[in-house]
Formats: structure tokens, C-alpha cells, sequence
């Protein structure tokens, strides 16, 4: 996966041969080019046909890229006048802050030493 913002409109390449799925690679582009600022709130994002002929994939792969964006919150359709991104902070670290806090939660409630959490975190990133 190749994300390109040499040109005007951020280019998403898609390694066919990747052992990621193409709509990995283009959830996850999207969010780079959002974490990296080449993708700002309120950008207009292609349509899902559009992006699917742009990066010869089918439709159902682009919208399902694109459900996981919208559901984490990096996206936002706007009916007829299309999909955009969100403007909202960077949601991708909000939900992963979320997520740290419920593991916090339950550690604690499992009575795991901070230490060892940390422990389970690192293997768990691997």
C-alpha cells in the first residue's frame, strides 16, 4: 500500500500481492493520510465507485473500507453531498485511547501488576 500526495488529490496504490486485504490497505491508507495531514477535516473523499475504478478493486471492497472508516469515525457521508473526512480530531487515537482504558479496566479488575499488563500489551502488538 502506497499513499502519494504529489498530486492535488491524495493517490492510494493497492498491492494486489500484499497478504493484507485490499480494503485493509485502503482503510489504513486513509487513516495515514489523515494522521499524516494530507487528508484534512472536511476534504472530500471519492465515491465508492470512483475510488473502486481509481484503484481497480470491486465496489464492495471500497465500501467496506469505507463502513470501518465512518463506524471508527475518520469519515463522514453526507448524504448527496458525499463522503468527507470527519472533523474530528484524530478519532483513530480517541479509539484507541478507548480501548486502552477499557484493557486498563480490566486488568485492574483481574488484579494483573501494571507490569505484567504492560507485558501482555508488548506480545499483543507483535
Amino acid at each position: 500500500m502506497v499513499i502519494s500526495m504529489s498530486s492535488p488529490e491524495p493517490t492510494i496504490v493497492i498491492n494486489h500481492s500484499s497478504h493484507i486485504p485490499p480494503h485493509e490497505q485502503l482503510r489504513l491508507a486513509i487513516i495515514e493520510g489523515v494522521r499524516g495531514g494530507d487528508l484534512r477535516a472536511g476534504n472530500k473523499i471519492p465515491t465508492v465507485r470512483a475510488m473502486a475504478a481509481d484503484l481497480r478493486i470491486a465496489p464492495n471492497t471500497v465500501a467496506r473500507a469505507y463502513r470501518d472508516l465512518e463506524k471508527l469515525g475518520v469519515i463522514e457521508t453526507r448524504g448527496r453531498a458525499g463522503t468527507f473526512i470527519a472533523d474530528t480530531g484524530d478519532p483513530t487515537m480517541d479509539t484507541a485511547a478507548r480501548a486502552a482504558a477499557d484493557f486498563a479496566a480490566v486488568v485492574r479488575t483481574l488484579g494483573i501488576a501494571p507490569d505484567v499488563a504492560i507485558q501482555l500489551v508488548r506480545s499483543a502488538l507483535r
